[in-house]
């Protein structure tokens, strides 16, 4: 498996294995596909990973910058992450997600922010950070990963990009 950064003959496959990797996702609203051309869009996909095995991308990874209420700067959120469900559950997006937040802290980052499943988050490292809030989510799927001690308090709010329908 080889992680790289995107280019522009991936965008046509990132966006078939995004609709591929939600498709039977009960919680998804089935617009990742469209959040990663809309923050690809605004120039606002920080990094872009894909996995790719014998030339065909097979995963994704978008870290885009949020805001948060206390003027806190140098965050990202994670997401989407998306792996063709055949390659699931085999690593691929731990790797996409371990070789992203490297690259975070190398920028110089914060810490990055995620909604997402508890059990699989929380293995990573990411945590509830209750003075760190993203309205409209449960707390129990909102998750940060601080870089330094300095842990950011207020409201979370991911890039525009988040709200594209198509």
């Amino acid at each position: 498996m080889i992680i790289r950064n995107e280019t522009s003959s991936d965008i046509e496959a990132i966006s078939e294995l995004t609709i591929a990797a939600f498709r039977a996702l009960a919680i998804s609203n089935h617009t990742e596909q469209f959040i990663v051309n809309a923050l690809r869009n605004a120039n606002a996909l920080t990094i872009s990973l894909v996995a790719e095995i014998d030339g065909q991308v097979l995963g994704h990874i978008a870290f885009s910058p949020v805001t948060i209420s206390d003027g806190a700067i140098g965050w990202y959120g994670l997401g989407p992450v998306s792996v063709l469900p055949e390659y699931q559950k085999k690593g691929m997006g731990k790797s996409l997600i371990s070789e992203g937040l490297s690259l975070l802290k190398k920028l110089g980052s914060q810490g990055c922010v995620l909604v997402g499943h508890p059990a699989y988050y929380k293995q990573l490292g990411f945590r509830n950070i209750p003075e760190l809030v993203c309205e409209g989510v449960p707390q129990e799927v909102f998750f940060a990963l601080p870089f330094t001690e300095k842990v950011p308090k207020g409201i979370v709010l991911f890039h525009e990009g988040f709200l594209a329908k198509g």
